[in-house]
C-alpha cells in the first residue's frame, strides 16, 4: 500500500519507523529539552530531526500536548505555538514526512498548510471540529484508541474483551471518517498501548495484533519506553530499549506497518533484520 502524505509518499509494504519528537516542557522521555523558556528550541529541534532522519526515521512525529498519564490539556494557541515553528523549520530543511500528534482542529489545519503530511490523533478525531479539519486537509489520519482522557485514563480501566472492544471502537471511528470525507485508504489504526489499559490489557492487545492487521488497515504501534516494559522488566524509562525492540520485532512479524519510537537507529536495525529474513 502506498500512503500519500501531502507532497510525499510512503510504501507501507515495508515496515516504517516513526521517530518521536516531543515539543512539551513535561515530556516523560525528552524532559522538555526541545522546549525551554517558553519557546521551541529550533536549533535543537532541527539537529534532532536531522539525526533521526540519518538514523532511518521515515516519519517524524511532532507533539505539543503531553498525553502521558495524568497530563493536563493545553490551549489550542499554546499547542500551535509549540508545534508550528518546528513544522515550518523541518519542512523547509528536510525531505521527510512530518506527522502531527494532535487532537486540536486549529493545529490540524495550520500544520497541514505548514508542511505536515500525516495527522496522528490519540483521540481518534473526536474533539469537536477535528474530523472536519482533518478531512479538509486531504492528509492521511492515524486513529488511536484511548479509554478516557490522559488525566484520568489509568484510573481502573475496564473492558469486556479488550481486543474486541478496541477493534469495535476503531472501526466505528473509521466509518465516522468515511462519512466526513476521509477515504479508507488514508486511515491507519493504533490500538493505543498504555492509554487507558492495565498491563494485562496491553499484553492481551499485543497478542491480538494479527487480528487487528487482518481488518485491512495499516496498523501503527507505539510501545517505546512505556510502563508496560518497565513493569515487566523492572526497568526505568531510560533502560527499556531491549524490551521495546523485542516488541517491535513481534509487531512487525504480526504485520504492523509503522513502529513509533524514541530509539530510531536501533529500531531501524531491528526492522531491517526482520525484512532480510522475510525476504529469504
Amino acid at each position: 500500500m502506498i500512503l500519500h502524505c501531502g507532497a510525499r509518499s510512503l510504501d507501507l509494504r515495508i515496515p516504517r519507523v516513526m521517530g518521536v519528537m516531543n515539543l512539551t516542557p513535561d515530556s516523560f522521555s525528552d524532559g522538555g529539552r526541545l522546549w525551554r523558556e517558553g519557546r521551541p528550541q529550533l536549533d535543537l529541534i532541527l539537529r534532532r530531526a536531522e539525526r533521526m532522519q540519518a538514523d532511518g526515521a521515515d516519519i517524524l512525529d511532532l507533539g505539543g500536548e503531553s498525553t502521558r498519564p495524568g497530563a493536563l490539556p493545553v490551549s489550542p494557541q499554546e499547542e500551535c505555538d509549540r508545534v508550528l515553528p518546528a513544522v515550518e523549520a523541518i519542512a523547509a530543511r528536510l525531505d521527510t514526512v512530518i506527522s502531527i500528534d494532535t487532537s486540536t482542529p486549529e493545529l490540524i489545519a495550520a500544520a497541514a498548510s505548514a508542511g505536515a503530511g500525516l495527522i496522528n490523533d490519540v483521540r481518534a478525531l473526536q474533539r469537536p471540529g477535528a474530523i472536519e479539519a482533518a478531512a479538509s486537509t486531504g492528509l492521511p489520519v492515524c486513529l488511536m484508541h484511548m479509554q478516557g482522557e490522559p488525566g484520568t485514563m489509568q484510573k481502573a480501566p475496564a473492558y469486556q474483551d479488550v481486543c474486541a472492544d478496541v477493534q469495535a471502537f476503531l472501526l466505528d471511528r473509521v466509518e465516522a471518517c468515511v462519512s466526513a470525507g476521509i477515504p479508507r485508504e488514508r486511515v491507519l489504526l493504533d490500538p493505543g498501548f498504555g492509554f487507558g489499559k492495565t498491563l494485562q490489557h496491553n499484553l492481551d492487545l499485543f497478542r491480538g495484533l494479527g487480528a487487528m492487521v487482518a481488518l485491512g488497515y495499516p496498523v501503527l504501534i507505539g510501545v517505546s519506553r512505556k510502563s508496560m516494559i518497565g513493569r515487566l522488566l523492572g526497568r526505568d524509562t531510560r533502560e527499556r530499549l531491549a524490551g521495546g525492540l523485542a516488541l517491535a520485532t513481534l509487531a512487525v512479524h504480526a504485520g504492523v506497518s509503522v513502529v513509533r519510537t524514541h530509539d530510531v537507529r536501533a529500531t531501524r536495525d531491528v526492522l531491517a533484520m526482520v525484512a532480510a529474513i522475510r525476504k529469504e
